[in-house]
């Protein structure tokens, strides 16, 4: 699966941002999907992920309460709703697709992990 993230851009501390992810291939609704980021100078990290049915989602600590993923697979779509947005959300977000659960992903290490689709990330950039 080929996917395709949009909707980064610079913005100030508290503000809100919505990230999409647009997704190509018919079996978009067979993949747990989720957001990962990458902040300069640190590893790779998991944001949120979403379970086919977008049921169930996980997210990290650190975005917990502020970040609502979700999706829809009538338009082989996934998003990210960013509120209250801080200095240390500021990363390049990637959207994922992979054969696994929504918790699985989660656990991750997405250093050198293949997964069944990666998009292009988009730049958030906040400032203080």
């Amino acid at each position: 699966v080929q996917l395709q993230a949009s909707g980064g851009g610079s913005v100030q501390a508290g503000d809100s941002l919505r990230l999409s992810c647009a997704a190509s291939g018919r079996t978009f609704s067979s993949y747990v999907v989720g957001w990962f980021r990458q902040a300069p100078g640190k590893e790779r990290e998991f944001v949120a992920s979403i379970s086919w049915t977008g049921g169930s989602q996980y997210y990290a600590d650190s975005v917990k309460g502020r970040f609502t993923i979700s999706r829809d697979n009538t338009k082989n779509a996934l998003y990210l709703q960013m509120n209250a947005l801080k200095p240390e959300d500021t990363a390049v977000y990637y959207c994922a697709a992979d054969g696994t659960t929504a918790q699985a992903m989660a656990r991750i290490n997405p250093q050198g992990y293949e997964f069944d689709g990666w998009g292009q990330g988009t730049q958030v950039t906040v400032s203080s």
